[in-house]
């Protein structure tokens, strides 16, 4: 773990320094001690009795049968998607060594890396891009002169990218002679592609049936015509081609788990080939005899004449600087306030930690300093006896309670994901909505929640008490509109306060609870065009006043 010393800056009225604990970051996850074995393992393949690997952003490579990894780059940039080339002697990668993303080689042995590509960004190197990073090593050709990789330097939209070649010696790039292309691999001849049309294996749908779950489909570069050979309406991604050219294998999510599959090119028939039923298969690789992929965060070694699978026990020995203490300013990354009721301290929630922070001076403090857990959304209780706050600190998010002894209480056990939640005034309700689409009240005395709504639209997030702690004033979600409901906790009922024409929400009780403000969008001024005959509205929302 990685333990942090957060800045806060003086102009948010944060003052102080305190120690942290985070997650390091999100490629590298858990840091194993010296000799231990190491998790959260990516992007591996395999050739012979050697698999590289991406750990922590730096690409290592190990025995095909587990041990000590040794570690071949160490740029502060990531380096990813290693393939090993064709004689066992270079490994081509996706790195960040000049700040773009592009694609390198280096020698299996370790050395210097090499560029190869040179490529325009157009603002697809950010490695957190909802699509995956730029320029993707896919494969070798089968002679070891080029190396295949996927770029959208020819697009503007994530979805669709060129798969090209580039010379391992370096120079201009080829785009192979398809429109778009995901995930791809060379027949054994050189004279086929097996690929995916869309890449979109970064996103992190599951189940998807929609039209981005893709098939495979063969190229032949003679003819220069595509064959569609899986046709299912789940995912079926990352071809990979046997040795003997007999075979396709992938990963499919058929049984709503990504698990391997193989296609035989003459029987033209699909077998599953492993039933994982935990964590999904990612990213596999093919070598000559077995096929490497990700699985719990480990790497497994599937062997192809056996077809059994088993776990590589791979150890990392390094410095592991990203575990080391540092100075963080966290100014930028403050995502809740709170002020106390005496207005003296402010609750403040940053970089999955909750903070008491003074107004004017004095020391600030962390009150979760929690590594292994996303502490948020901290709201002081109006009556000033202690705080709430949201966290997954037992797998799910869910509404803690410190009292003013700091003693801490757990006040939701929900399996679900708990979006935000607002006091009542009165301190003895909280009203919470969550990621299943309803408005919950717990009484903060016995722990009991109610449901009070439930929306078939979307999260019911929009919602205000009423100064004496009766009603509650929320959005419900519609097809068409939203509209303002009120609940009534003591009569237990609830009535809808605008009518179905008109969108309206933001409800608001005022100060001495005789008026409820929201808005709505009810204000018609049509403004017509100059070239067609139609009319747009514009400013539609207005406040408006209910007593």
């Amino acid at each position: 773990m990685k333990k942090s010393i957060f800045v806060l800056s003086a102009f948010l009225l944060l003052s102080g320094g305190m120690y942290a604990d985070r997650s390091s970051n999100a490629i590298s996850g858990t840091v194993p001690a010296q000799g231990n074995e190491a998790r959260l393992l990516r992007f591996p393949d395999i050739k012979g009795d050697k698999v590289v690997f991406s750990y922590a952003g730096d690409i290592y490579i190990v025995n095909s049968n587990g041990g000590t990894a040794r570690r071949l780059t160490s740029n502060i940039g990531y380096e990813m998607f290693p393939k090993i080339s064709p004689d066992g002697k270079m490994i081509a990668f996706t790195g960040q060594y000049d700040g773009n993303t592009e694609v390198y080689v280096i020698p299996a042995e370790g050395g210097e890396p090499k560029r190869v590509t040179f490529t325009p960004t157009l603002g697809r190197d950010d490695i957190g891009d909802r699509m995956g990073p730029n320029n993707i090593v896919m494969d070798w050709t089968p002679d070891g002169k080029k190396i295949l990789y996927r770029t959208r330097s020819y697009t503007f939209n994530d979805f669709t990218g060129q798969l090209m070649t580039v010379s391992v010696d370096g120079g201009l790039s080829e785009k192979v002679p398809l429109k778009n292309g995901g995930f791809a691999t060379y027949s054994p001849d050189g004279k086929k592609l097996a690929y995916n049309y869309i890449f979109r294996e970064f996103r992190t749908w599951k189940r998807y049936e929609g039209g981005m779950a893709d098939d495979i489909r063969i190229f032949d570069f003679d003819t220069k015509k595509s064959e569609k050979i899986t046709d299912n309406i789940n995912q079926d991604i990352i071809p990979m081609w046997s040795a003997d050219g007999k075979k396709i294998y992938f990963i499919s999510d058929r049984d709503d788990h990504m698990n391997l599959y193989t296609f035989d090119v003459s029987a033209k028939t699909t077998e599953q080939l492993t039933k994982y039923n935990d964590y999904d298969i990612k990213f596999p690789s093919i070598g000559n005899n077995s096929i490497v992929f990700e699985n719990g965060g480990y790497i497994y070694k599937f062997d192809l004449a056996s077809r059994k699978a088993e776990k590589i026990s791979i150890s990392i020995n390094n410095d592991f600087s990203y575990s080391r203490p540092e100075w963080k300013d966290l100014s930028k990354s403050i995502r809740s306030i709170s002020i106390s009721p005496n207005g003296e301290r402010l609750l403040g929630g940053a970089r999955g930690d909750i903070f008491s922070i003074p107004a004017k001076n004095g020391i600030t403090y962390n009150l979760t300093n929690s590594s292994a857990a996303n502490d948020k959304n901290a709201d002081w209780a109006p009556d000033g006896n202690g705080f709430a706050f949201v966290s997954d600190k037992d797998g799910e998010f869910n509404i803690y309670f410190v009292d003013s002894k700091g003693k801490e209480k757990k006040l939701t056990d929900e399996k679900t994901h708990i979006l935000g939640f607002e006091w009542s005034p009165d301190a003895k309700t909280i009203a919470w909505s969550e990621k299943k689409n309803t408005l919950n009240l717990l009484d903060v005395a016995t722990g009991k929640s109610t449901q009070i709504e439930k929306s078939d639209i979307s999260p019911m997030n929009d919602y205000s008490w009423s100064p004496d702690s009766r009603y509650i004033a929320f959005t419900r979600p519609g097809k068409d509109v939203n509209v303002v409901m009120l609940y009534d906790t003591k009569e237990k009922s609830k009535v809808q306060i605008t009518d179905n024409w008109y969108n309206s929400g933001s409800a608001n009780f005022s100060k001495d609870g005789k008026y409820l403000l929201f808005s709505s969008a009810r204000t018609f001024v049509p403004t017509y065009s100059q070239t067609e005959w139609n009319h747009i509205y514009t400013n539609m929302s207005k406040i408006y006043i209910l007593p």
